[in-house]
């Protein structure tokens, strides 16, 4: 069964979408394939990349998140992440919020992750804004 640890998500203020990390690991002897997120907490949740082409870079969604047996992936703002959009409730750093994980093979966890402000320790890369984050239609930051 896939462990997920260090789950958390960026808190930022208003309805601007958060990011969502976390490690998840593969102790199996199979690959496994994260397929989709849900909350209670946000509207709308969806598993995202952003990469590198042609020295720009782009944030785009993706339908699964594979892991190999025997190893792990830890999500980053310049890798996979979790998109969170429209909060369904006012929340504030020290909150937690759910999340419901669906895996290819059936398998689901429920996980709480914890919402910390942009700086805090444990924060991608110590970064104190979303400056690291590619520019997207609609979005500010």
């Amino acid at each position: 069964m896939v462990q997920v640890k260090d789950a958390w998500v960026r808190w930022l203020p208003g309805d601007v979408p958060s990011g969502g990390y976390a490690t998840l690991v593969n102790p199996g002897d199979r690959p496994v394939s994260l397929v989709a997120v849900s909350s209670a907490d946000y509207r709308d949740v969806s598993l995202h990349r952003t990469s590198e082409v042609n020295g720009t870079s782009r944030m785009t969604p993706v339908d699964h998140i594979g892991v190999a047996p025997h190893s792990s992936l830890e999500f980053a703002a310049q890798g996979y992440h979790l998109m969170l959009s429209h909060p369904t409730r006012a929340l504030k750093p020290g909150d937690s919020v759910t999340c419901v994980l669906k895996f290819a093979d059936g398998a689901v966890l429920t996980v709480p992750f914890a919402l910390r402000a942009p700086g805090d320790v444990g924060d991608v890369g110590g970064k104190s804004d979303m400056s690291d984050m590619p520019d997207m239609p609609g979005m500010q930051h």
